[in-house]
């Protein structure tokens, strides 16, 4: 993929269109700011039990947003990744439906998960207390099917995902067919959803197991073969992610954001700094995404007790200033207080987690677009988006208070905010500034200061950050194009963590 920034977002909710919307939007008054797109699920249907992360047909576009033919063209002007959802389909999708119906007589009888399928001996108190998932109870749902027999069904996330068997063949050829689909409309790179728990193995935690990493390299062969890029997205201890790295195009840096709140909110950047020495270069860098802020990231591995990237206490104080710094809005959408797929994350728009602080923003995503990898910016953090507790109290569902449908009157009022015209500036040399194709490198100082450099001959990029005074400057010459200076400063040093 282009070493340029991407933009995240769902097709209606940003562009409140179609794919044609968010071209002419990428075309117009983004233009430059983004080499590629990661659009968030389009299949059919949209608005299903996880905002399309429970596909019908993954192999149909959602006609309110457009055709395979939009997807080609948006394809044509930046580079396009698509979601391939491997560890489940939907309840209602066409294959559960004749499997429910039919039986052993099905196709598809081999294709789904079932309790008894993984354990046709039983499971032991152990056995499902070794299980990993993203929820605090068991991944089952108990189903009577339309022959009346009562099985419970392996449902890792919510109750209408069904998750399969990756190893049946009936699954197989429902996975190439969707790779084949997206070549064909010219994408240029997959993200693996949830993988990690796409592989299921009685006695073991069913999360990144060995035959786990056989599935990736197994995709990945097949995307390769196509054509395309690969993004693994898995969540948890750090280490998951630098092994992971090794044998894929692209993994995710899930642990930054974590990482670059703790340095604002405390004037420490010592523990990020560490993270920038050890981290994968073959990253995507995020501050937010569809999902909430992970702090499994940097936590302490809960089965083996390995060390996190931040202790215990640091991280306590993290997710407590997140409530005060939102006015305890992010408390209404994490955890327990509404329904979510992830207990471990806490959900809020990056902007709120920050008070609402332009210059602390601005921070975040400088640092964000200087660390090495390609920064992903997601549709409301773009905007500088706030909580949208309204959304929230209307479905329950946690991940919305950062989901926001944006009108086109709001869209572009949004546009013409300092904020929004000062990120797009930055993503803009990101993009186009030659030190950006070269070496990169953090230079020495103390806890309150951040210096990260890249060059390549003579062009020069240099963020320095003074966490002490929060003050930044991005300094960029030397590529032909003439100086390039950015500079945010803050007044408001009061309140920086809870309580203070």
């Amino acid at each position: 993929m282009k070493n340029q920034a991407q933009l995240v977002a769902y097709v209606d909710r940003l562009s409140g269109g179609t794919f044609h919307d968010l071209q002419r939007l990428l075309d117009g008054p983004l233009a430059g700011a983004f080499g590629g797109v990661h659009v968030l699920p389009f299949f059919h249907p949209i608005d299903g039990a996880d905002a399309g992360f429970d596909p019908i047909d993954h192999t149909r576009v959602d006609p309110r947003l457009g055709t395979w033919d939009d997807v080609a063209s948006l394809a044509g002007r930046v580079e396009v990744m698509a979601d391939v959802i491997v560890n489940h389909i939907s309840r209602r999708s066409p294959q559960f439906a004749d499997w429910d119906r039919r039986g052993a007589g099905s196709p598809y009888a081999g294709m789904f998960l079932t309790y008894s399928r993984v354990f046709p001996r039983g499971a032991c108190e152990a056995d499902l207390l070794a299980l990993s998932g993203p929820r605090p109870t068991l991944p089952f749902t108990k189903h009577t099917n339309a022959r009346g027999e009562q099985m419970l069904l392996w449902t890792t996330f919510t109750s209408d995902q069904v998750d399969i068997d990756v190893h049946d063949p009936e699954a197989g050829r429902y996975l190439a067919g969707i790779l084949a689909r997206l070549q064909a409309a010219q994408v240029r790179a997959i993200r693996l959803d949830a993988i990690g728990y796409a592989v299921k193995r009685p006695g073991t935690s069913c999360f990144m197991i060995p035959e786990t990493r056989a599935l990736i390299d197994d995709i990945t062969a097949q995307a390769h073969r196509l054509g395309m890029d690969v993004l693994v997205e898995v969540h948890g201890h750090h280490q998951a992610q630098m092994d992971v790295a090794r044998q894929v195009d692209w993994v995710y840096d899930f642990a930054l954001p974590a990482l670059v709140l703790h340095a604002l909110y405390t004037r420490d950047a010592a523990p990020l700094r560490r993270w920038l020495e050890i981290r994968p270069h073959n990253a995507i860098t995020v501050l937010d995404t569809h999902d909430g802020i992970g702090v499994a990231d940097v936590a302490a591995d809960r089965d083996s007790g390995t060390p996190g990237l931040l202790p215990q206490e640091a991280i306590d104080a993290l997710i407590k200033t997140i409530h005060a710094r939102s006015r305890d809005e992010s408390r209404l959408a994490s955890g327990g207080a509404a329904r979510n797929v992830d207990a471990f994350q806490i959900n809020c728009t990056f902007y709120d987690a920050l008070g609402r602080r332009d210059t602390e923003y601005l921070v975040a995503r400088a640092i964000q677009c200087f660390v090495p990898g390609i920064p992903q910016v997601y549709y409301v953090g773009l905007l500088g988006g706030t909580n949208d507790l309204d959304l929230l109290r209307r479905t329950g569902e946690g991940r919305d208070i950062n989901r926001h449908r944006y009108t086109p009157g709001e869209l572009q009022r949004a546009l013409e905010q300092p904020l929004v015209r000062s990120l797009v500036a930055l993503l803009r040399i990101r993009n186009t500034h030659a030190a950006f194709q070269g070496g990169f490198d953090v230079e020495t100082a103390d806890a309150t200061r951040l210096v990260l450099v890249w060059k390549n001959g003579a062009a020069v990029a240099q963020l320095d950050v003074d966490l002490a005074d929060m003050r930044a400057s991005v300094t960029c010459s030397g590529d032909g194009s003439g100086a390039a200076i950015l500079a945010w400063s803050s007044p408001d040093l009061n309140g920086a963590m809870a309580g203070e």
